[in-house]
């Protein structure tokens, strides 16, 4: 229990500290938004996706991409967020001072995956709203839909953050942590769907972002916010949402065993 409490308040401490720091709630917390409105204004002139001959029917280039900047949110928040935070804590030694206390390392996690949770819910409505009042994409109204949605999410974002916790322990120094990490979640979101129609990537380029679990968190969530008519445009012309849990349940149980040999409060080079 006292595990618990320790991991409870790490989480309001967590939060304290992410939203002070404007350049973090900018690349993780805003920008799918952003991104999300720079490509509806892009694309507002363009006509729907999947329209009819005669220009009926389809979805607006803002609802296509809702998807996937709800999958990038995920990514962001967990992997790139605490890829460069746990990894400039190691750098200016609070990891080191924080191992000189009783805290529990369980309690640490803790509060940082409650961390990335709440601000992740909070975006994703954030993002949401936007998208539905803004840019007028109509959400799913089944509940079936919002229930897809749920655990896509969860298990996304838990996902997420047990790689960013992984991903932590390869930059050698604080001061290095952006340089290291942004370049891999940018390269992923250009290959998993996020930016670029999947659908239309390279047959080879495709199978490679198959590997990774970002490729199928955004396959999820087409499944939730895009028609039924778009699913013969997946590589297997179906959401796959068995093959979605299976990838994503692989990388989880992979990161936490990355986790378990990598993170400690004191470097060994150090």
């Amino acid at each position: 229990m006292r595990t618990l409490e320790l991991g409870t308040s790490r989480i309001l401490y967590e939060l304290k500290l992410y939203f002070r720091q404007g350049d973090s709630v900018f690349f993780t917390f805003l920008f799918p938004i952003l991104m999300l409105s720079v490509f509806a204004v892009a694309f507002s002139t363009s006509g729907n996706l999947g329209a009819a001959p005669d220009g009926s029917g389809g979805i607006s280039f803002a609802a296509f991409y809702v998807p996937g900047m709800v999958a990038a949110g995920m990514l962001l928040s967990g992997v790139q967020n605490l890829g460069v935070d746990i990894a400039g804590e190691k750098g200016d030694g609070t990891l080191k001072r924080l191992g000189g206390t009783p805290l529990p390392v369980f309690s640490y996690f803790l509060g940082k995956i409650g961390m990335v949770l709440i601000s992740s819910v909070l975006q994703v409505t954030l993002l949401l709203l936007v998208a539905h009042f803004a840019f007028n994409v109509e959400l799913p109204t089944a509940p079936e839909k919002w229930l897809t949605f749920a655990w896509v999410f969860l298990f996304g974002v838990i996902t997420s953050c047990v790689l960013g916790i992984a991903l932590s322990a390869l930059p050698r120094t604080g001061k290095s942590a952006t340089a290291v990490v942004i370049p891999i979640v940018l390269l992923l979101q250009f290959i998993s769907g996020v930016y670029l129609n999947f659908a239309q990537l390279p047959g080879w380029l495709q199978d490679f972002a198959s590997i990774f679990p970002l490729k199928w968190m955004a396959q999820g969530m087409r499944s939730v916010f895009l028609p039924e008519s778009f699913e013969v445009m997946e590589p297997s012309g179906s959401w796959d949402l068995g093959l979605v849990a299976l990838v994503m349940g692989i990388w989880l149980v992979f990161g936490l065993l990355l986790c378990r040999v990598t993170f400690r409060w004191i470097r060994k080079d150090s």
